[in-house]
C-alpha cells in the first residue's frame, strides 16, 4: 500500500471495505509511557498548558506518529477541554486529577451555563487540528474526540474522579428532571464540538463515555442512551459521512445498547472476546480489544494475543486498539511491537 493511500485505510475500515490488515491506533497513544513525553512535561508541568498550547499539543500528538506510524493519530486533548466555554471551571492536578470547583448539582446552576461557542472558547481545538492535518498529509486519519454527557456530568456533579458515583447517582434517583436538563444541554453543546472538530479537519471522532460502564442497563437507556442518540443525530445531520465511535470502560453487557446509539463503531473493552463482540453487534465495525496489561508480557504472547484478536474479528470492519488507555509505565519497546505486529498481518497469510 502506498503511502499516498494510507490515509484512508482507517476510514475504509469504517466503512467495512475488506483489508489485508486492520488499520491500528491505541488509546492515549501521545502520553506518559513515552521518555519524550515525560522530558516535554517536565518543562511543562501544566497539562492544561500542555494539552491547549497548539505548538505543544501537536507535538505531542506527534510523538507516537513520529515514533510508530499509526493509521491513526489522535489529538492531544482532554475530554474536559470544553468546559470552561461552558461556564464551567477546572483544573488537572497532575497526581490527583481533574477537580471541578464549585461542582454542578443545582437546576439554577445548570440554568446559568452558556452555550457553547467552540470558535471563541476554544480556537486552540482548531488551530491545534488544522496543524496536525497539514503535518500527517495522507499518510494517517486525524481523529479528534470528546467525551459524552453523562462522564461529563459525571465529572461536573461529583467535582473530581469517582470510584462509586454516590452524588451522582443520588441525583439519578433522587432529582431526576435535574439531571435531565444537564443531560440534555451537554448533548446540545457536545455536538457542536464535535461539528467544530470535524469543521477543522477530524476526519473521525471519538467519543469517550467512558463512566456510562457503571450503570445498570435500565440507567444507561435511561440516563445515556436517549443523549448519545441526540449527541450523534446533531452531528450526522450536518456530517452524515463522518465516522463517529462510541467507548465505554466495562461495556460487556451494553453492547447492544451502544449499537443503538447510530455510531459507526463500537470500541470494545477487553473482557468482552472479539467473536463474542462481533457476534453481539452483527455488521457493525468494531475497534480494539487487546488488555492493556498484555503488554507487559513478552513480545511472543503480545503478537499472539494480537493475532488471536484479529482472526477472530476478521478482515472487514475491524480497527485494532487496545480495550483501555495505554498505561503509564508501559515499555516504550512493547508499544513498537503492539504496532508492528498489527503493520505486518496479512488475512491471506495468517
Amino acid at each position: 500500500m502506498t503511502a499516498g493511500s494510507r490515509h484512508t485505510y482507517l476510514l475504509k475500515s469504517t466503512q467495512n471495505i475488506p483489508l489485508p490488515r486492520p488499520p491500528v491506533w491505541m488509546m492515549r497513544q501521545a502520553g506518559r509511557y513515552m521518555r519524550a513525553y515525560r522530558e516535554l512535561r517536565e518543562r511543562y508541568p501544566s497539562f492544561r498548558e500542555r494539552s491547549e498550547n497548539p505548538d505543544l499539543a501537536v507535538e505531542i500528538s506527534l510523538q507516537p506518529f513520529h515514533a510508530f506510524a499509526p493509521d491513526g493519530v489522535i489529538l492531544f486533548s482532554d475530554i474536559l477541554t470544553p468546559l470552561p466555554g461552558m461556564g464551567i471551571n477546572f483544573d488537572i492536578i497532575e497526581s490527583r486529577g481533574p477537580l471541578i470547583d464549585p461542582p454542578i448539582r443545582t437546576l439554577a446552576q445548570i440554568q446559568q451555563l452558556t452555550p457553547l461557542v467552540p470558535a471563541e472558547s476554544l480556537p486552540f481545538i482548531g488551530q491545534i487540528l488544522r496543524t496536525l492535518r497539514s503535518e500527517i498529509g495522507e499518510r494517517a486519519t486525524l481523529l479528534g474526540f470528546v467525551g459524552a454527557p453523562w462522564t461529563l456530568a459525571a465529572y461536573v456533579v461529583e467535582g473530581k474522579s469517582s470510584k462509586d458515583y454516590t452524588v451522582i447517582k443520588s441525583l439519578a434517583y433522587q432529582e431526576p428532571q435535574v439531571l435531565h436538563q444537564l443531560l440534555g444541554f451537554l448533548a446540545e453543546q457536545i455536538a457542536t464540538y464535535v461539528i467544530y472538530q470535524i469543521e477543522q479537519g477530524a476526519e473521525v471522532v471519538q467519543i469517550f463515555d467512558s463512566w456510562a460502564g457503571q450503570l445498570s442497563p435500565v440507567d444507561y437507556r435511561t440516563f445515556v442512551l436517549p443523549y448519545q442518540q441526540k449527541l450523534v443525530q446533531k452531528v450526522k445531520a450536518t456530517y452524515p459521512d463522518t465516522p463517529l465511535i462510541l467507548y465505554i470502560y466495562g461495556s460487556g453487557t451494553l453492547l447492544e445498547l451502544m449499537a443503538q446509539t447510530g455510531v459507526d463503531v463500537v470500541s470494545v473493552d477487553w473482557t468482552v472476546e472479539m467473536a463474542t463482540a462481533r457476534q453481539r453487534l452483527g455488521n457493525l465495525c468494531v475497534q480494539g480489544n487487546l488488555d492493556p496489561g498484555v503488554l507487559f508480557g513478552p513480545p511472543a504472547l503480545i503478537r499472539q494475543r494480537i493475532g488471536e484478536i484479529i482472526q477472530q474479528a476478521g478482515p472487514v470492519g475491524h480497527i485494532m486498539n487496545l480495550g483501555h488507555g495505554v498505561l503509564a509505565t508501559t515499555p516504550e519497546d512493547h508499544v513498537r511491537v503492539f504496532f508492528e505486529t498489527v503493520q505486518q498481518w496479512n488475512h491471506r497469510q495468517a
